[in-house]
């Protein structure tokens, strides 16, 4: 197989995986192809949800199915992530693999969890060829929460901000519906669906009544955080007594009851205690906090900020931000309210610098998309 050939089908198999949402976590996002020794495609699948089969298995029985188990001898598996290697809630990949009797894998990027790793040497000890790291960057990325979670044990942390030309987020009333266009804002429901939790300040909170749910679109429903330190928000908002309050919750200094925790208890919804300091949430220790677990006792890996300006600034300032993804807007407000407050820059030599970006076109906005640390080598 070339490269060329080997790079088309490992982008088919991300392009399964992205069939999924959230719905797959603590999993990560898995697609797989199964091609016969002349490149005829015979089966493929993808990791649907945590707990369901894996891209392997699925693909693996799809092909058998259509052209019976005779035609896997031989065949090659192509798949974004190593096949894991441990009994989990479902049986190991390479346990499935070996049995179809494929000849060749081609893996797009090691396992980080090391629980299932081990595939590749299991592979290779039976004699089945391993090719790894085909777009190795690009299957990184997009299972970046997932590795982020595993090597540092903190979720990983995009930053939305929406901003006119000159850098206002609201005009000087609070106004903010709506900077950007139609396609933006559906964009950004795509992303929530894509995350295992949305969090939002007071201050946003408090002035835009947000609902921080996937609408437009058809996916998994996010959790919703809301960091009120002081408990102080009012009782009528959207995330405490909508359909998905169950799915809220509320981060609060440490000695704080708000008026309507009663009521979001009763809703299903979650109230947690974080450390603080002079009544304000340490966010470095927040973050590290939902790293470790949920009202529901999971962890959240990738986390999504829809931020006003006081939020933005401290996530950056304390460098909690791994990805940022600023909308440009083609509008000027003049005297409006400015995306980013103190990021802690004295001189040019501290401003804050990305290890990798990019600008796209969504609708009538630019997007940037700035990564703060590289692909590791």
């Amino acid at each position: 197989m070339t490269k060329e050939s080997a790079a088309y089908w490992m982008e088919r198999c991300l392009s399964l995986a992205a069939n999924a949402d959230s719905s797959t976590s603590p999993n990560p996002r898995v697609g797989c192809v199964i091609l016969s020794p002349e490149g005829k495609l015979l089966g493929e699948g993808w990791h649907r949800y945590a707990g369901g089969p894996h891209a392997e298995t699925e693909a693996i029985q799809q092909a058998g199915s259509r052209h019976g188990p005779r035609a896997l001898k031989g065949a090659t598996l192509v798949v974004n992530l190593e096949p894991c290697n441990h009994q989990g809630r479902t049986p190991p990949c390479t346990r499935d693999i070996l049995q179809a009797g494929i000849a060749r894998v081609l893996i797009g990027m090691r396992d980080p969890n090391p629980k299932a790793a081990g595939g590749i040497a299991m592979l290779r000890k039976h004699k089945v060829a391993v090719t790894t790291d085909i777009r190795r960057d690009e299957c990184y990325r997009f299972n970046e929460a997932f590795v982020h979670w595993h090597t540092r044990g903190l979720p990983f942390v995009t930053l939305k901000i929406a901003q006119t030309l000159d850098g206002c987020i609201a005009i000087a009333s609070g106004e903010s519906q709506w900077i950007t266009g139609g396609e933006a804002r559906n964009q950004v429901h795509v992303w929530r669906k894509e995350h295992d939790a949305v969090l939002v300040g007071s201050g946003t909170a408090r002035m835009d009544n947000p609902s921080l749910t996937v609408r437009h679109v058809s996916g998994t429903q996010p959790m919703r955080i809301v960091l009120d330190g002081s408990g102080r928000l009012p009782a009528t908002l959207k995330l405490f007594t909508d359909q998905w309050a169950a799915k809220t919750t509320v981060v609060v200094a440490e000695g704080v009851k708000p008026e309507y925790s009663d009521q979001l208890l009763s809703n299903g919804g979650c109230i947690v205690t974080a450390p603080s300091e002079a009544g304000r949430v340490l966010l470095p220790k927040l973050i590290r906090l939902l790293g470790e677990t949920t009202q529901a006792g999971s962890r959240v890996q990738s986390l999504l900020v829809e931020a006003g300006p006081e939020l933005a600034s401290a996530l950056l300032r304390h460098n909690l931000v791994d990805r940022l993804r600023l909308f440009i807007a083609p509008k000027m407000i003049g005297n409006g309210l400015c995306a980013f407050g103190d990021l802690g820059v004295e001189n040019l030599a501290q401003s804050l610098v990305f290890a990798q970006y990019s600008w796209e076109r969504i609708g009538v906005d630019q997007l940037f998309t700035g990564y703060k640390h590289p692909v590791p080598a």
